[in-house]
């Protein structure tokens, strides 16, 4: 009867040359000379599992995964010294190893993120295909939800359910809020009907949702229009601002409010701040900056962020503040927007470094 630690030898010959694991590798001396390299390979595996190592053997391509797993199937008993002489050239394979290069385009892809221009790279990815970035899901599941709402507004309801089945919960919660009510609630109930689909279906809709993400015209920009004017005119004067979106308004009215929407301005600190992350912000301001901006507030808006800020920050810096403010008088209009503009632009950096969050729209409107 074998033993748990024995492995397995092929048990009959002959069999179909699987691409370059069919030719035999001897091994010189020792047991197992003629063994293929094939053999070899799932005598390792074998080993390495029975050793309890976990092996990422998902990461092979699928013809590989296939011809390793027919390969242990045709095997039965291996002899200690066969073993001892797989084991010990394959551990001098990795001593000779000086360096590992990444295993196909995808691997090469990303080691060169970063590296090589972003147009390049996406061009690469689409001249290769989908299936040579493994499993489509995985592309997918990086998507933002609101990407992964608008491929399931796009497809058939049977589609968006098994997407919305494949993703992790709290990513599927997300698309649905992005997604409208009667869409989503279609979509929702269409999982019920995802009983017996099958893992071939599975992965004909991974793969052609990847393939149109990666279909996808490379984009200069990553922010849209209104977003990027939006930025600009937070950093501008309050009176250079102004005098943009009156002409905006004149011109195109829908986009002027869209670029509304993406201004940040320090009336706003107040409305889209949540109170708990006060202290965070306090800790990377000047305090001169500070008191200068509370100084040069006069607008009602203006004066309800500062009472915001002084409220859910500590008492005795509170009280500091205050004084400070009222000993620095009146602030030049160019002094106060600069105050201003460093404030934005701190709260900004950490939301950016995920610090914390701001309030949606629909959180504003709830508050409201």
């Amino acid at each position: 009867m074998p033993q748990d630690n024995m492995l397995a030898l092929p048990m009959a010959s002959g069999g179909p040359v699987l691409g370059g694991f069919g030719a035999p590798a001897p091994l010189g001396t020792g047991g197992g000379s003629g063994l293929s390299g094939k053999a070899k390979a799932a005598i390792i595996v074998r080993l390495l599992l029975n050793e309890g190592a976990e092996i990422p053997l998902e990461e092979l391509p699928d013809d590989l995964q296939l011809e390793l797993t027919q390969q242990m199937g045709k095997m039965s008993i291996v002899d200690r010294d066969t073993l001892n002489a797989v084991a010990g050239e394959f551990a001098d394979l990795l001593d000779n190893i000086g360096l590992h290069f990444p295993n196909g385009l995808a691997g090469a892809l990303n080691a060169m993120q970063g590296k090589i221009s972003r147009h390049t790279h996406s061009r690469l990815r689409k001249e290769a295909g989908v299936r040579q970035f493994g499993d489509p899901w995985e592309r997918l599941k990086q998507l933002p939800p609101e990407d992964l709402a608008g491929l399931a507004e796009a497809e058939s309801t049977e589609v968006a359910a098994v997407l919305l089945s494949k993703l992790d919960t709290a990513k599927a919660a997300q698309m649905l809020v992005h997604l409208p009510g009667p869409i989503a609630r279609r979509i929702t109930y269409a999982v019920s009907h995802t009983a017996n689909v099958t893992p071939d279906t599975v992965d004909r809709i991974g793969l052609s949702l990847a393939a149109q993400v990666e279909a996808r015209p490379d984009l200069a920009f990553d922010e849209t229009p209104g977003q990027r004017l939006g930025g600009i005119l937070t950093e501008a004067a309050a009176a250079k601002r102004d005098e943009v979106l009156t002409a905006l308004d004149e011109e195109d009215v829908d986009f002027a409010t869209t670029v509304r929407k993406a201004i940040f301005t320090y009336a706003l600190i107040g409305k889209r701040m949540h109170p708990i992350d006060v202290p965070k912000l306090m800790r990377v301001l000047s305090q001169p900056d500070l008191v200068t901006a509370m100084a040069f507030a006069t607008d009602e808006e203006d004066v309800a962020t500062n009472e915001f800020l002084l409220k859910n920050m500590s008492s005795r810096m509170a009280d500091n503040i205050r004084e400070e403010v009222r000993e620095r008088g009146r602030v030049k209009r160019s002094d106060g927007e600069a105050a201003f503009s460093m404030i934005i632009s701190a709260m900004r950096d950490l939301v950016a470094i995920g610090e914390f969050e701001l309030k949606s729209d629909e959180d504003e409107e709830e508050d409201g």
